[in-house]
């Protein structure tokens, strides 16, 4: 795909196992095995899969936290090189952001949400006034600027879950990553985030890369889907055709494992 804001071909991770004797052949763990993948500019794809598929793996090529064993990554035509350095990924940090599974985790408890939410600017050399951004987006993302006085542990899962978020955006990055973002949320603070999220493709035009357990949340927010097993992808393609017609039997068992409410049920 010529139009392809994120391209990755042949890509492959395998992880040392440790070894328990002397002289034992080195043995390998293939977490990630011969993965193309393209994301075009502006689309939001989502990728499922179990745990261990290789989801997160995926994901930390792509942003360049790990290097691949094989294959490429390109952004916007742009090699990245996970061995080259911090300094010599600036220009993908910038360009990038990330929101993690759980908010209060990624979050510094000894640091106030202003100066938490403001790191990337300062640490991206950013100009402007930073404490006016950080205002701005916390406003953005529904918190009252005020806030930035306060610490993470005097918030809800919900409102720790937007503060990362409001990191994750706050130097206007067009690339959103997000690794199980709402999976430690209940079903209302999800909802929400998950509005947040759309709200944010249509006004700053994101191109959105969401790995999710949540089917459900993919089929809302995802133009397209992959489908993953054993660090394969096994299934692609435009979300209502691969969650509705699903053609890889792998895939037909991962739907028809999402829990239901049987309305006939006492109790329902």
């Amino acid at each position: 795909m010529s139009d392809s804001l994120i391209r990755a071909r042949g890509l492959g991770r395998r992880f040392r196992q440790p070894t328990t004797r002397l002289f034992e052949p080195k043995k390998w763990t293939t977490a990630l095995d011969d993965t193309d993948i393209d994301v075009a500019a502006g689309s939001a794809m989502g990728v499922i899969g179990e745990s261990g598929s290789g989801k997160s793996t995926l994901i930390r090529l792509l942003l360049g936290l790990d290097a691949p064993t094989t294959g490429t990554v390109e952004v916007d035509g742009r090699a990245v090189d996970a061995r080259a350095g911090a300094r010599a990924l600036h220009w993908l940090r910038r360009r990038t952001g990330v929101v993690f599974q759980d908010p209060y985790a990624s979050l510094d408890p000894r640091m106030s949400v202003g100066r938490i939410v403001g790191e990337p600017l300062w640490a991206l050399g950013i100009d402007g006034d930073r404490r006016a951004r950080v205002r701005e987006v916390l406003t953005d993302v529904g918190l009252d600027a005020a806030m930035a006085e306060r610490f993470p542990h005097e918030f809800s899962g919900g409102q720790r879950q937007r503060i990362a978020l409001a990191r994750a955006i706050v130097h206007r990055p067009d690339i959103l990553v997000g690794d199980e973002p709402l999976s430690a949320l209940d079903v209302t603070v999800r909802a929400q985030i998950l509005e947040l999220l759309r709200d944010l493709r249509r006004r700053d035009g994101l191109t959105l890369v969401l790995v999710s357990h949540d089917i459900g949340v993919v089929q809302n927010l995802c133009d397209d889907v992959v489908v993953m097993k054993d660090g394969r992808i096994v299934e692609e393609g435009p979300t209502e055709k691969v969650l509705l017609q699903p053609q890889v039997s792998y895939t037909r068992r991962l739907l028809a494992s999402i829990p239901v409410i049987d309305p006939t049920r006492p109790g329902a």
